[in-house]
C-alpha cells in the first residue's frame, strides 16, 4: 500500500512539475540546448535525467525526424508522464540510473542532460558512464544552475529566500545541491576521461502570468514544497502566500519577468 501511495504522489508531482515549474525555469534552456545539439550534427542522442521530456520535446523539434533519441530518467512516473505526450511517440524511453547506464559501450554519438547532474550523488561516476556509452570523440552537453545567491531576480531564488526566512532555515537547503564551481566541474570531467571544451553562463528570462502563478510554481513544483511537506507540514499555503506577496512587491501586478542564469557545459572524449 505504501508503494502504491508513493507512486501516486510521484505521478501527481510529475504533472505538477510539468505544468508549473517547467514554463518558468526549464523551457527556455531546453530550446537553447537543443539548438546546440543540432549544431553538432549527431547521428544518435542519449538524454540523461530527461524528467517529463521538456528537453526531449525540444530535441525532436530541432533534430531530423529519423534521428534516434533515447531518453532516460531514474523516476519512472516522470517517464510515464512523458510517454503520454504525442510528439514524443518516436522516442525510446527507458528507466535508468545515470550512475549505471543500461547501454553497451560506444552506443551513442552524444549525451545531453538538462539540470540533472547536480543531483547525481557521484558526479565523476556519472561522467564515466556518459563517456563509456559515447562513441570515440563523442560530445556531452549539460546544463547546471549557477549560484542562486547571485540571481536576485530569479523567482525560485526569491521564493527560497522568503520561505527560508519564514521557516528559520537556510534557503540553500530548499534548492538544488550546489554544483557550479568551474574548476571542480573541469576536474570531475577530466577524472572521467572527458575534456571540458567550454563552460558558458547563459541568462534566460523566467516568466509567469502573475505573482500568484510564480509563487505556486516555485513553492509547489520544487524542492521547497517537498521540504515543507516533509519537515513543516501544514505550512504550504502560508509559504505560497508569503512568496506571492514578495514577488508582487518586487515585480508588480500582471505578468512578471525574472532572470535565471545557468552554466552550459560542453565536454568531449579525449
Amino acid at each position: 500500500m505504501q508503494q502504491e501511495s508513493d507512486r501516486a504522489f510521484r505521478t501527481s508531482y510529475a504533472r505538477l512539475y510539468d505544468q508549473l515549474l517547467v514554463p518558468l525555469n526549464f523551457a527556455p534552456y531546453a530550446d537553447y540546448l537543443a539548438d546546440r545539439v543540432k549544431l553538432l550534427t549527431p547521428r544518435s542522442v542519449l538524454e540523461i535525467a530527461a524528467g517529463t521530456g521538456i528537453l526531449t520535446q525540444a530535441l525532436t523539434r530541432a533534430l531530423p525526424a529519423e534521428l534516434p533519441i533515447t531518453a532516460t530518467d531514474l523516476n519512472e512516473p516522470m517517464i510515464d508522464h512523458a510517454r503520454t505526450k504525442p510528439d514524443l511517440a518516436k522516442v525510446a524511453w527507458q528507466q535508468a540510473d545515470a550512475l549505471q547506464l543500461p547501454f553497451s559501450d560506444e552506443s551513442f554519438d552524444m549525451a545531453v542532460c538538462q539540470f540533472g547532474v547536480m543531483f547525481f550523488r557521484d558526479k565523476q561516476q556519472s561522467f564515466r558512464e556518459a563517456a563509456r556509452v559515447m562513441k570515440p570523440g563523442g560530445h556531452y552537453l549539460f546544463a547546471l544552475w549557477d549560484d542562486w545567491t547571485k540571481m536576485p531576480d530569479a523567482p525560485l531564488a526569491v521564493a527560497a529566500d522568503t520561505v527560508g526566512k519564514m521557516l528559520g532555515c537556510d534557503p540553500a537547503s530548499l534548492l538544488n545541491p550546489p554544483y557550479f564551481d568551474q574548476t571542480t566541474i573541469r576536474a570531475d570531467l577530466a577524472a572521467a576521461g572527458l575534456r571540458a571544451t567550454s563552460i558558458e553562463r547563459v541568462r534566460q528570462p523566467a516568466r509567469a502570468a502573475s505573482a500568484r502563478d510564480a509563487a505556486v510554481a516555485t513553492v509547489h513544483g520544487s524542492l521547497i514544497g517537498s521540504t515543507i511537506e516533509g519537515r513543516y507540514p501544514g505550512r504550504l499555503d502560508e509559504a505560497t502566500s508569503a512568496v506571492e506577496r514578495v514577488l508582487e512587491a518586487k515585480f508588480g501586478n500582471g505578468t512578471i519577468t525574472g532572470w535565471n542564469t545557468a552554466l552550459i557545459v560542453a565536454a568531449q572524449q579525449g
